[in-house]
């Protein structure tokens, strides 16, 4: 809309003209005794005496896709504005920006259908719990088969129970928190993650064993095994894991919508990671309390060690990296499960090339942890300092609050 005194281009005729006056044509002289013939037209409004009108022309497909003003504060952040930023636009922080951009944005009628879906998602459901308790039954089922089942039979009970597993923890990661699809698009291909994954649980179940006979020589050489018997296989803390699903999934849930609960609360992004921060170690220890009773627990069924250290250490790395591939963030999981299981590979590859003439020297650092700690010493350091990686990362990605809101992108 025009203002008094306003041109708003060549050709109009400006309100401050008399009803039967001709505007004068641009360039042409004006006639000494003609009053106001000195005056010049005002100067038009631009467009940087509202910068809030520039920033929602700069990232327009924000605004026009956002559902809810927390959006658009999300997509802000996640492009580098800050609450300090958002000072030079005249509001005091990315909240407050983001909704009179959001109030000044025409929309259609998409925001009932997004406020219908907020409560659904809220309270824990029945459809996602029982795909969570899917890959625990099914370990549970095909470790009964191992111990009723003896020889060929044995081998086939063995391959049918690792599909069955496969096909229930991918169930459980295809519907509920653990799933990305709640927060964030899927990437554009795979980033290995799954692959390292099975690797590292792999591990879990024959790499003690493995490290153990390499070290003393060979299946001879351990305590529990001989060449013609079954090999030995730590199943308690592949139990407790499979079964930690639930937990992981009660884990993911209770981050999730306490960090949508306290994004609409908070007033800034400094408020608001202060409090996400301790609820994202609030979820972390509740699993890791979880997944500690749950060792407990199948060590004294099973009549198995329950391998704390590397239970723990090797469940809260799944769960981190399963917490930042929810969020979009899948990157730094995929680069620190890579690095771990290339550790675990290149310690036994360290004692077996020590037999090799003249590289003895390979296999002193190894053999040294696996005398003074036990082979299980070997996945627990290099699990729980990936565990660690990924905590730092986590507690930095994770509150913020473009983690929190879908904004069309994977980080």
């Amino acid at each position: 809309m025009g203002e008094p005194g306003y041109a708003p281009g060549a050709g109009t005729q400006s309100p401050a003209l008399g009803a039967g006056t001709q505007p004068r044509a641009s360039g042409a002289p004006g006639s000494a005794g003609a009053p106001g013939a000195d005056r010049k037209p005002p100067a038009p409004r631009r467009g940087g005496a509202d910068p809030v009108k520039a920033l929602m022309h700069r990232h327009r497909d924000l605004c026009e896709r956002a559902v809810d003003p927390l959006e658009i504060a999300a997509g802000l952040e996640a492009h580098g504005v800050t609450d300090r930023t958002a000072a030079r636009f005249r509001h005091r922080d990315v909240f407050s920006l983001a909704e009179e951009m959001y109030a000044r944005v025409p929309r259609g009628g998409d925001t009932d259908a997004h406020e219908t879906s907020v409560p659904e998602a809220a309270r824990p459901r029945a459809d996602w719990l029982l795909l969570a308790l899917l890959p625990g039954a099914l370990t549970a089922a095909t470790l009964a088969g191992l111990h009723l089942t003896h020889g060929r039979t044995r081998l086939l009970v063995a391959a049918a129970g690792l599909l069955a597993v496969a096909l229930g923890v991918r169930a459980a990661l295809t519907r509920g928190p653990l799933s990305g699809t709640r927060r964030t698009p899927a990437p554009a291909r795979p980033s290995g993650s799954r692959t390292w994954t099975w690797w590292l649980l792999a591990y879990a179940v024959l790499g003690d064993a493995l490290l153990r006979a390499a070290v003393h020589g060979g299946p001879d050489g351990l305590p529990d095994g001989t060449p013609d018997g079954p090999w030995p296989l730590a199943t308690a803390p592949t139990l407790a894991l499979a079964l930690s699903c639930v937990p992981a999934a009660l884990a993911a849930h209770l981050l999730a919508e306490g960090a949508r609960r306290r994004l609409t609360a908070s007033r800034g992004l400094t408020e608001f990671a202060a409090a996400v921060r301790p609820l994202l170690w609030s979820a972390f220890a509740l699993y890791l309390g979880c997944l500690t009773a749950l060792l407990a627990v199948c060590a004294a069924l099973l009549g198995e060690r329950a391998g704390y250290a590397q239970g723990l250490t090797l469940g809260a790395l799944l769960l981190l990296a399963r917490f930042l591939h929810v969020h979009g963030f899948t990157h730094a999981p995929a680069v620190v499960l890579t690095a771990a299981a290339a550790a675990e590979a290149a310690a036994t590859a360290t004692v077996f090339a020590g037999r090799l003439p003249g590289c003895g020297l390979l296999a002193v650092p190894v053999e040294a942890l696996v005398d003074t700690w036990g082979p299980g010493s070997v996945p627990a350091l290099v699990c729980g300092a990936g565990a660690l990686t990924l905590l730092v990362h986590a507690s930095r990605t994770l509150t913020r609050a473009s983690a929190h809101v879908r904004t069309g992108a994977p980080k």
